[in-house]
């Protein structure tokens, strides 16, 4: 009788377990009440706003240039990390790359965006953004910048709008995959309401495509980068930052070369295609 209580009682652990995962999955992987307020903006920068279908607002932030060059850049369009503020992304995208024009937005949910975030309500949205960005900046070529989550959603727009290229960093093939990978005690694929499948995305798109890895990643483990690069059809550049986690790749100057190079290599597949 105490084995079959014993049982009984893992059981209802077990059940709670799975309650307690379906209920805060959304703030685990969208931790947006967590994400602080932006610090000041490089100076030149205007705030965008952009309404949606369905009535939410969205907000942005377009950094110039520091300085114009005689050649005309691609627009670099970034996608945050779930726990990043857009314009701090913009920001940090605008050291990266001084010599282009930065545009990120808030996702949903990430004050002073509204609505809810989620995985559909961002993949969603990518393609609304993209085509206000082209429609700004006169039909230039936009090379979408993905961070960690981030890298799912420019992904996405990839497979939705012929862009320049894209860039993920941290990137993955499924966020079901990341979550098994954690959680290989749980039924990830059954209890999961956000779907990200950067791999599916991408297996159809020929948009130029260049992989950023942290070598000793364990929140993203370079497994999952491999699967999704074994994916993409149109696979520019591909390198790991060895030594580098999830979170200190990009204060590491190896990470701010690839991003360079990355560029660059996408720069170059773009002119390839040109003088077809």
């Amino acid at each position: 009788m105490w084995a079959l209580k014993l049982l009984l009682l893992l059981g209802l652990v077990y059940a709670a377990i799975l309650i307690a995962f379906f209920f805060a999955q959304t703030a685990l992987i969208f931790p947006a009440r967590a994400v602080w307020d932006a610090g000041p903006l490089p100076p030149g920068s205007e705030r965008l706003e952009l309404d949606t279908a369905d009535g939410n607002r969205l907000h942005g932030v377009h950094i110039p240039p520091r300085a114009r060059s005689g050649t005309e850049r691609p627009v670099i369009l970034g996608f945050a990390g779930n726990a990043w503020n857009a314009e701090d992304c913009a920001s940090y995208l605008h050291g990266v790359y001084p010599h282009a024009d930065i545009v990120a937005f808030h996702y949903r949910g990430y004050r002073p965006s509204t609505g809810s975030p989620g995985a559909a309500a961002l993949l969603a949205d990518a393609p609304l953004i993209h085509d206000f960005v082209s429609e700004r900046f006169g039909g230039r070529p936009i090379v979408a910048v993905g961070l960690s989550i981030g890298s799912a959603v420019a992904a996405h727009l990839a497979s939705r709008r012929k862009i320049a290229g894209a860039i993920l960093a941290t990137p993955f093939d499924s966020l079901a995959a990341v979550g098994r990978g954690h959680y290989p005690w749980l039924p990830v694929g059954l209890f999961l309401r956000h779907r990200m499948n950067p791999a599916e995305d991408l297996s159809s798109s020929h948009v130029p495509v260049a992989l950023i890895v942290a070598g000793n990643d364990t929140l993203i483990p370079p497994a999952r980068a491999q699967a999704l690069a074994a994916a993409v059809p149109n696979l520019v550049f591909n390198r790991t930052v060895e030594g580098a986690t999830h979170n200190d790749i990009y204060q590491r100057s190896a990470f701010q070369q690839a991003m360079d190079d990355a560029l660059a290599a996408i720069e170059r597949a773009e002119d390839r295609a040109s003088a077809k």
